[in-house]
């Protein structure tokens, strides 16, 4: 592995830290004043009257309410959960089922003991603090609190009081410790089984590079965790979540697929049906996961490799919004953390500002733009693989 000390003293880097660091506190203040607005507003946690305001946060609350009360299996029931929704937020009309498996369920339950807003703002700001961290250690310099900070989904996310932060801390947090630490990577690794679909591709990288300390750590962390929500919240948990999982893949006439960031969203945004749409989803995937083994067994850079895993994992994800491209920073800080060791290659830190303005531009749109940031993402950590490889 090819490893870089990243630092003002790198050539490129030092060029580059200053006006980076003035454009992402630029878009960091930006962020922190939009969040004041709609604060003082009411149009975020709390409304101008005093009541909640209903996002996803809400129905993560209200699970671990139902949990706590020894209901943990009503929870996949949206007839059940849906009144403990309404008694924070009062009536609904939208539709927000609980799709996690109950190993998120002992997260959820310890929010639940805290009151709603108090643990709104544990959780989002808890989880975020972990996502700076870990951008800070990928770039290895301060400006990695502003890049992280300052990444567009960053809002999305803090909105709704999502989990984007935290996948993006896992992710991030797997692909830094994967070599120094493979135990804690691992660890880290089964951890995100929480979101089991954003971790696909990560066997195939582990087994091709013969990272098996990593491989075992995480299988043994998630059966741990399976156990441990079994026990805690009985084998009826289970079998809910796993009889919705089929419920949660199915298309929804319904849906605004403009919001769902992944290609059979776009299939289905252009009026294609279910069969085209999956035809279409299992085909990049499987294109996905073939490039993760070629990079990962090859001789490029280490951030080349957990750039190419970063993306790709986006890539093959089915359940894809624009909160979970908060993670899309993971690959783009090993981007830039080899651009300052080594230089930028022609037009990407262009590639990279046009990555951030497409997730900016979304509320504006509600288009697919999110996923066309990972292609532009992915097309950027192409080239540099392919430019590595012919060296």
């Amino acid at each position: 592995m090819t490893t870089y000390e990243i630092s003002p003293a790198n050539g490129a880097g030092a060029k580059l830290s200053r006006p980076v660091e003035l454009v992402c506190f630029a878009l960091l203040v930006l962020n922190v004043t939009y969040l004041a607005a709609a604060w003082a507003q009411g149009s975020w946690v709390i409304g101008a009257d005093g009541s909640k305001i209903f996002n996803d946060f809400v129905t993560i609350w209200a699970a671990g309410k139902m949990a706590l009360a020894g209901h943990a299996a009503q929870a996949y029931d949206w007839s059940q959960l849906k009144p403990v929704d309404e008694g924070l937020v009062g009536p609904l009309s939208g539709y927000l089922v609980w799709p996690y498996p109950p190993t998120f369920l002992l997260v959820a339950a310890t929010l639940a003991l805290l009151p709603y807003v108090t643990a709104f703002f544990v959780w989002v700001f808890g989880t975020f603090v972990a996502y700076l961290a870990i951008i800070r250690a990928i770039i290895g310099d301060r400006v990695g609190y502003f890049l992280a900070a300052g990444f567009p989904a960053v809002i999305a996310n803090t909105l709704v009081g999502q989990t984007a932060f935290l996948s993006a801390a896992l992710i991030g947090g797997v692909l830094v410790f994967m070599d120094t630490q493979p135990i804690w990577a691992g660890i880290l690794l089964g951890l995100l089984t929480y979101k089991p679909h954003l971790g696909l591709l990560f066997p195939i990288a582990l087994a091709v590079s013969g990272r098996w300390r990593v491989f075992f750590t995480a299988a043994i962390v998630a059966v741990l965790m399976a156990a441990v929500s079994w026990a805690v919240f009985g084998g009826e948990s289970w079998s809910a979540f796993a009889s919705g999982i089929g419920h949660s893949l199915a298309s929804d006439g319904a849906a605004d697929w403009g919001k769902m960031q992944t290609v059979s969203g776009l299939v289905r945004a252009l009026g294609g049906g279910d069969t085209l749409a999956w035809a279409a989803q299992i085909g990049v995937t499987i294109i996905a996961a073939a490039a993760v083994a070629v990079v990962w067994r090859s001789g490029v850079a280490y951030e080349i490799k957990a750039a190419a895993l970063g993306v790709a994992a986006l890539l093959a994800a089915p359940h894809l919004l624009t909160y979970d491209l908060v993670i899309l920073a993971v690959p783009l800080a090993f981007l830039f953390r080899l651009g300052r060791a080594q230089g930028f290659q022609q037009y990407e830190l262009a590639g990279m500002g046009l990555a951030c303005l497409l997730i900016f531009v979304f509320p504006f749109v509600e288009a697919p733009v999110g996923l066309a940031a990972v292609v532009v993402t992915a097309a950027l950590v192409a080239n540099r693989a392919l430019r590595a490889a012919q060296r």
